[in-house]
């Protein structure tokens, strides 16, 4: 195939898996069932059956990835829908992703000291909890390994978006503003991706999560880190 064709296969290979999984996920609603997981195998078993490589793959993946800004700034609409509801739970939001995003690190952290991880991986491991590009940056600034941390964060958002919701529905979380709240903290985009799909409040409540949870990681990470390499 040419650049070009190539090119919109791998585009119109990438949305459609993720409308057909998305479709699965909200008629089966079971957690392998989720878009992001589901669609990335898809897309690997086509690239494995046609003889494609990454590289064949990647100017669409960057053609794609680059809606990521314009995807997130969307999600100023439903936060502007349920702007009563964050009036209303201010102090309960800030105050619940701020331990939440402080509860995350520390619990990352002490696993790695447990299993005797390498400084330089345990500095890496920090900043899962927060986007990719805050968390690359924090892991610079405090001497961890920025591939590490991508690949850190990027696991981290695969496995709450796909356990997130059940363990919250099996801890009897059924506020719509909790459960978005805690998809967005610990699981970043995706899990604000999964968010929105219970609901337009969950979805807004993740955004925000999001949002503060990069902040405040951004600020405090750098003290906060290295205290649990002594």
């Amino acid at each position: 195939m040419s650049g070009a064709v190539l090119f919109s296969f791998f585009v119109v290979l990438t949305v459609t898996s993720y409308l057909a999984t998305r479709q699965l996920f909200l008629t089966y609603r079971h957690p392998l069932l989720n878009p992001v997981f589901l669609s990335t195998i898809v897309i690997i078993a086509v690239l494995k059956v046609t003889g494609y490589g990454l590289e064949d793959y990647r100017p669409a993946k960057e053609a794609m990835t680059f809606l990521l800004g314009p995807a997130t700034v969307a999600l100023a609409l439903p936060l502007y829908h349920n702007r009563r509801v964050l009036m209303q739970h201010t102090l309960p939001v800030l105050a619940g992703v701020m331990a939440g995003s402080l509860t995350t690190m520390a619990a990352a952290l002490l696993a790695g000291r447990i299993l005797q991880l390498d400084p330089t991986v345990l500095l890496s491991l920090g900043p899962k909890s927060v986007t990719v590009p805050i968390a690359v940056e924090i892991s610079r600034l405090a001497g961890g390994d920025a591939s590490l941390t991508a690949a850190f964060v990027v696991a981290t958002g695969m496995i709450g978006s796909i356990m997130g919701p059940s363990l919250l529905t099996l801890c009897r979380v059924r506020s719509q503003v909790a459960r978005g709240l805690a998809l967005g903290t610990v699981s970043h985009g995706q899990g604000t991706a999964v968010a929105l799909l219970e609901s337009e409040t969950a979805g807004a409540m993740g955004g925000v999560a999001m949002a503060i949870a990069a902040v405040f990681t951004a600020l405090v990470a750098p003290y906060y880190l290295p205290l649990f390499l002594y």
